[in-house]
């Protein structure tokens, strides 16, 4: 039974900083690949970032330089710190987990947390 959930979402302004976490399940964030996505209104589940189970990180090239995903073994936890925000950014950010390979597709994650809201005022 794999479980995952978000925290650390809220209001924040143009250029600040947030970071958001993923509390998951035992030795899941060791072992398990690891993303984000984001969903705004109107618009299609998109990939943020990713640690898949293979090694690396991975990041659509929106949030490249401003977003970094890392994990933390020991809390069994995943973060995505972001960077210099932007209106653009404002969305429902989900954590989800899998196991085998592909990283990108939101269609090969079968376990997610319940979002976060990310809104950025301008």
């Amino acid at each position: 039974q794999v479980q995952v959930s978000e925290s650390g979402g809220g209001l924040v302004q143009t250029g600040a900083s947030l970071r958001l976490s993923c509390a998951a399940s035992a030795r899941t964030v060791n072992s398990n690949t690891m993303a984000w996505f984001r969903q705004a209104p109107g618009k299609e589940r998109e990939f943020v970032a990713a640690l898949p189970m293979t090694g690396g990180d991975y990041y659509a090239d929106s949030v490249k330089g401003r977003f970094t995903i890392s994990r933390d073994n020991v809390r069994n936890t995943v973060y995505l710190q972001m960077n210099s925000l932007k209106p653009e950014d404002m969305a429902v950010y989900y954590c989800a987990t899998k196991i085998g390979l592909g990283w990108s597709n939101p269609a090969d994650y079968k376990y997610w947390g319940q979002g976060a809201q990310v809104t950025v005022a301008s």
